[in-house]
């Protein structure tokens, strides 16, 4: 059964990864530099941060919208609307010369991003089968990260060819302008489903989470909300504590380097090799959830994480305080890999089959909220209390997480 759909999914591999691909690379390439462009504009070190924030709040802010947008105009009309918007949002930049202007300019960026992501991952959840869908998905979340990943990269490439940053943003606006052409005139990989290539897809909800049964009529956002209310609380508690884990290794590791004594290039190289194993491990994420289930790839990434904060957390007065934190930063990188595609899956699998968007607009909203969330709550916390306290809470919270998805995961696939 996987085996026609798997080779669907290559023959357009290029139409259904590569717009993601190609989103992450420009993001990517601009993320560094935001905080010296805001600088530029004439902001602090503190408003700086608020400026570089504004790209997570866009997407914290887009995916409702975006849940509604493409149950209105479909994913390839919803990627090419948030191409567009993006595209205007990056001719801004060039032009941004004060912080405000520069500030709208990123938040637009995200929420473009959130509506670009929602619409592919709506496509999957309506089309890719419960079988497959697991490494599907991770292939997507692999593309995004490697996107990511390479960014960074190319912008500095450029930087010290040009010299100027003007090269990254002309290269982000290339990219989103190759987004918009690659979705607008490649093959509708929705049409080509409906051809025939679609496999029927089957599963049993079970393991504690009813999910209502969805009608023939396609239902709004909210109304959506109001229906699925106890899987969002339940399950997209959870969710949320994952994506909190995620967003607070990119703090903590960083901060912790500092708080021992290491150089900003050590502390770089550890960090990259964390990333480095995490985005190794993102298609081994997939087929562990296909043939085992989804609480086979998120308990133990979730405990590997949660005891590697607690355990970091001990170690800053050690003499070996150094050999910790490279270990430690190595196990949450190959943690955070092995759940690779676990939120997208997930929510795929809860999603009604015939309007997945505006459940998936709230799913990602949840997770957008705790990735939002946990910088926050690191950073008041070590401002407060020392910063082994301050890490010891992320550790709690995901041990929390792991309780909350043993008790409501569905065991056997979910709605799909």
């Amino acid at each position: 059964m996987a085996e026609p759909i798997a080779k669907f999914l290559l023959r357009l591999a290029p139409m259904i990864y590569g717009p993601t691909l190609l989103f992450a690379l420009g993001q990517g390439a601009l993320i560094p530099l935001i905080p010296t462009m805001a600088t530029r504009a004439g902001a602090d070190l503190a408003t700086s941060g608020l400026v570089a924030s504004a790209l997570v709040v866009g997407q914290l802010c887009g995916n409702i919208p975006a849940g509604w947008l493409v149950a209105k105009v479909g994913e390839r009309m919803a990627m090419v609307i948030s191409g567009f918007l993006a595209l205007a949002g990056a001719l801004m930049l060039p032009f941004a010369t004060n912080i405000g202007v520069l500030a709208l300019a990123i938040f637009i960026n995200g929420f473009c991003a959130a509506a670009f992501g929602l619409a592919r991952h709506s496509f999957m959840a309506t089309h890719v089968p419960f079988h497959f869908r697991a490494r599907a998905l991770a292939l997507l979340g692999g593309s995004y990260r490697f996107g990511m990943f390479l960014g960074p990269f190319v912008g500095a490439l450029l930087l010290g060819a040009s010299g100027h940053e003007s090269a990254v943003i002309w290269f982000l606006i290339a990219c989103l302008a190759a987004t918009v052409l690659l979705v607008w005139f490649g093959p509708d990989p929705e049409r080509e489903f409906e051809a025939g290539a679609r496999e029927p897809v089957t599963g049993e909800a079970t393991a504690g989470v009813s999910l209502p049964d969805s009608p023939d009529a396609k239902e709004g956002v909210f109304s959506t909300m109001v229906r699925f209310r106890a899987v969002l609380a339940r399950l997209g508690l959870a969710a949320s504590t994952l994506s909190a884990l995620r967003a607070a290794r990119q703090v903590v590791l960083p901060i912790w380097g500092v708080a021992i004594g290491l150089d900003a290039q050590t502390i770089s190289l550890v960090v990259g090799i964390s990333g480095a194993l995490d985005f190794a491990l993102f298609y081994a994420s997939g087929q562990v959830m296909d043939r085992f289930g989804r609480l086979w790839a998120v308990v133990p990434s979730m405990l590997m994480m949660s005891f590697a904060f607690l355990t970091l957390s001990f170690t800053g007065g050690w003499d070996s305080a150094t050999v910790w934190f490279v270990a430690l930063a190595a196990v949450i990188g190959v943690a955070n890999g092995l759940s690779s595609g676990l939120l997208l899956t997930l929510g795929a699998d809860l999603a009604p089959k015939q309007n997945p968007a505006p459940f998936l607009g709230s799913w990602r909203t949840l997770t957008s909220a705790g990735a939002a969330a946990a910088p926050l709550l690191f950073s008041g916390m070590a401002a407060v209390a020392p910063i082994g306290v301050a890490t010891a809470a992320m550790g709690v919270i995901g041990l929390f997480g792991t309780w909350a998805f043993l008790r409501w995961m569905p065991r056997k696939g979910g709605r799909a």
